[in-house]
């Protein structure tokens, strides 16, 4: 250990690191780190390290064979990409330590990633567009205007993450279309961070986003007929609600879900499951269905239904507050041979 040193728990350290989060990220950020930094204090208390001061080099790639192969209790083997970023995560952790005097300068320089493949490090999971306005024509017929068909209504129309959506108040929708800047209905989204919902940009994710007319109308019908008349812990008005207050993150994935399962509505399982046994017919455990997907996914099949219609990117950028690198890399789900079509429509015959 070296003179200037001092000691620390690895449970202590991760509690100051996220305090010191704070300042500069939002609260979906700061758990996910303190998610993934949770292993590492499992490692650490597996191993008997209780002071940060003593962690070597050699511990670290212990750690990383620990946490690859899914040792530590209650805990599973992980896919590369998914060890990449938790390695990541404790690179930013280790070199935050070394300010506070718990661990050397240079020993975050000791994890070293693990090299991806071309596009091994980018998820292919997504929910097609027509699946999703298939999805949405049932809510139409079977539930309109419930909680339901709105969150899957407003993810789909704005392409907005879920914390955006569900961050959303009551006058934070425009149904009327009588703001100055819009001749349409609109819904803005805002960074609150003080009072629970922070966007995940700050404020640069600051943005008003036009609706349509049949959109402005289910939401209109669903304060009216279902939303719960309450207000948040922050004395807020939501405009998604359980009868509890503003819905957590979890509540609306947990809608998508359910709603994307094809037995949910009537459709025969394309997996050969026995629905009357299957444990995901069951609310709890509507993501164990291989076809249910999560909000992410209705993210993607927006941005590949922007991109198959042509809208220009700087568009889609603004409207879905997103780089045009994560856009492409992340959500654009377009087949090569789709991309390589679409392009062809613009140049010259030869």
């Amino acid at each position: 250990m070296g003179d200037d040193l001092e000691p620390i728990s690895p449970n202590d350290a991760v509690e100051m690191y996220q305090e010191a989060m704070r300042d500069e990220h939002a609260e979906s950020t700061r758990k996910s780190a303190k998610h993934r930094l949770g292993a590492f204090v499992q490692f650490c208390d597996e191993e008997g390290i209780e002071d940060l001061t003593e962690l070597t080099g050699r511990d670290l790639f212990q750690y990383r064979i620990w946490r690859r192969e899914g040792q530590g209790d209650g805990r599973e083997p992980i896919k590369l990409v998914t060890l990449k970023g938790q390695l990541a995560t404790l690179r930013r952790f280790l070199r935050f330590a070394a300010n506070i005097n718990a661990v050397p300068p240079e020993l975050y320089e000791q994890i070293v990633l693990p090299t991806m493949k071309n596009g091994e490090d980018v998820s292919e999971s997504t929910l097609d567009p027509s699946r999703i306005i298939d999805i949405l024509r049932y809510l139409e017929g079977a539930q309109p205007a419930s909680r339901d068909h709105i969150i899957l209504l407003l993810l789909w129309e704005t392409g907005a993450r879920t914390g955006a959506v569900r961050g959303l108040d009551l006058g934070d929708v425009d149904l009327d279309g009588s703001h100055p800047r819009f001749t349409g209905p609109a819904v803005s989204f805002n960074h609150r961070p003080d009072t629970g919902t922070p966007l995940k940009n700050q404020e640069a994710g600051t943005r008003w986003n036009r609706i349509s007319g049949s959109t402005a109308a289910y939401i209109e019908d669903y304060i009216e007929y279902h939303r719960d008349d309450v207000t948040d812990d922050h004395g807020r008005h939501p405009l998604i609600t359980t009868e509890y207050g503003r819905p957590t993150g979890n509540t609306l994935r947990v809608s998508l879900y359910r709603v994307t399962r094809p037995c949910w509505r009537g459709e025969p399982c394309p997996h050969d499951r026995n629905v009357d046994e299957c444990d995901a017919t069951h609310l709890d455990h509507a993501s164990k269905c291989p076809s249910s997907r999560s909000p992410h996914d209705v993210r993607s099949g927006r941005v590949t239904y922007y991109r198959r219609e042509d809208v220009p990117r700087r568009i889609v950028k603004d409207r879905l507050n997103a780089s045009e690198d994560i856009l492409d890399r992340h959500y654009d789900r377009r087949s090569d041979r789709e991309q390589a079509e679409q392009r062809s429509d613009h140049l010259p015959d030869i």
